[in-house]
């Protein structure tokens, strides 16, 4: 297996786990922890899964990282040559500095809200009347939040796909063509 079809592999692994993991836990665990048998649970339960994914979604983000870093490494030549390549690129990076910083604070409020296990809440980012402000106010951050990381990454995705395409030799000789000519 060559260099850049590691990094490739790497990438989007663990693209689609971090995309996939933060929809799944913001469309499915969320809201099913509204279940939990008393208000005090719900909170517990909704921590339990998100502290649960937390680590998983780390290797996650490190491995698209990895793969990311091989495949600018392995497309230097692509981004310096052929037109649209370089911005393509730059797209990218601003997404994923977006995303990454979306996460962190997001698990920076996630630790605010965990540090609490008992306390009420109506779901895992819906304060009940007996919340703790603090934790309130996290949990409504986090409301919101649930939503970006998924958004961003799912951009990532579509501009990875394009990027895709950019590597097709049509467009490679295209794309240098058109920085040579002008």
């Amino acid at each position: 297996m060559s260099r850049n079809t590691i990094s490739r592999s790497l990438h989007d692994l663990g693209l689609s786990a971090w995309f996939g993991g933060t929809l799944a836990n913001a469309v499915a665990l969320n809201p099913a922890a509204a279940k939990a048998s008393g208000a005090s649970d719900v909170g517990a339960v909704a921590n339990a899964g998100w502290d649960r994914w937390t680590p998983v979604n780390a290797a996650a983000i490190g491995a698209h990282l990895i793969g990311s870093l091989g495949q600018i490494g392995g497309n230097k030549a692509r981004i310096k040559d052929q037109q649209g390549v370089a911005s393509m690129a730059l797209a990218k990076t601003g997404l994923t500095a977006a995303a990454l910083g979306v996460t962190a604070y997001s698990r920076v409020l996630g630790k605010k809200v965990s540090a609490h296990q008992n306390v009420p809440a109506s779901s895992g980012t819906k304060p009940a009347m007996g919340t703790p402000p603090e934790v309130a106010a996290a949990q409504r951050q986090l409301r919101m939040l649930q939503w970006a990381v998924p958004a961003l990454t799912g951009a990532l995705v579509v501009v990875s796909a394009f990027a895709g395409e950019q590597e097709r030799p049509s467009e490679v000789h295209k794309g240098i063509a058109k920085r040579v000519l002008g």
